[in-house]
């Protein structure tokens, strides 16, 4: 009787070891998969698909004074100058600061923060280039890069079509915005991201995706929408492990964008 037992455990163990093996196996070709075609990654959508539907369009009302930061803020533009900020080489910003607000001037490069911020409760104004130049990507364009690498679009999209995953409130390639919140070209708007950042074990293996929730001109764009890895252009790359501080990035698309009351919580 108790050598039928041991048989029985030994076969026991076998099968649970196939068994094993094949789960571990399916999650291998799975992730192969999602590396590999990233319109199976993030539903039935490729990147940029243009039949991917739009948003509907709200309203948002008018335009709004600058929003105050809290007391517990940290100000990274005030309005005076770019001390808190350099560019991709560490030299300091060229971008245009005049009349409380900050300009991407085209082809010097996007900037980023000197010191680098994890999870956070970001504050951003934003003005789109008045009068309106171009059509789709090319009017309008720039992106806040949470950690220089989680990209949050910022594009005019009053009455200009592109392709849904690159509106204004898109987290570029991957969500469009809920609606269409944007306002007129030369009209301040604001976002209001609460971004999760992403948590690595100590052998970088990705313990916790990316979230973030976004209110575009006040109204919810993007409701805690978990992301499949950085940024890139035309690709979904998969996580890598990475700092949990990073520096925040805005972009010069070569317009000039402007921008304003930048303020953060860290989380």
């Amino acid at each position: 009787m108790a050598r039928q037992t041991t048989n029985k455990h030994k076969k026991s163990i076998k099968v649970m070891g196939s068994i094993l093996s094949l789960l571990i196996l399916f999650g291998l070709v799975l992730m192969a998969i999602q590396k590999e075609n990233p319109k199976e990654a993030l539903g039935p959508w490729a990147i940029h698909d243009p039949n991917r539907p739009l948003p509907p369009v709200v309203n948002p009302g008018p335009p709004l004074p600058p929003v105050p930061p809290s007391s517990d803020a940290i100000i990274i533009f005030d309005g005076t100058n770019l001390l808190n900020w350099v560019d991709e080489k560490g030299q300091p910003a060229r971008w245009k600061v005049e009349s409380g607000y900050l300009e991407v001037a085209p082809g010097t490069g996007s900037i980023q923060t000197k010191v680098g911020f994890g999870s956070c409760q970001l504050h951003i104004e934003w003005a789109a280039p008045y009068p309106p130049k171009g059509s789709g990507q090319d009017r309008g364009n720039s992106g806040v890069f949470l950690m220089g690498l989680y990209e949050v679009q910022v594009l005019d999209s009053y009455e200009n079509k592109t392709y849904a995953d690159g509106m204004a409130g898109a987290i570029y390639g991957q969500y469009p915005p809920l609606v269409n919140a944007c306002r007129q070209p030369g009209q301040w708007q604001s976002y209001d991201i609460i971004f999760e950042a992403p948590k690595f074990d100590a052998d970088g293996m990705l313990l916790k995706p990316a979230r973030m929730t976004i209110l575009h001109n006040g109204i919810l764009v993007q409701e805690n929408a978990e992301l499949t890895g950085p940024t890139a252009h035309k690709a979904r790359p998969p996580y890598k492990s990475h700092a949990d501080k990073l520096p925040l990035v805005l972009q010069d698309h070569s317009h000039p964008v402007r921008f304003r009351n930048i303020w953060l919580r860290e989380l």
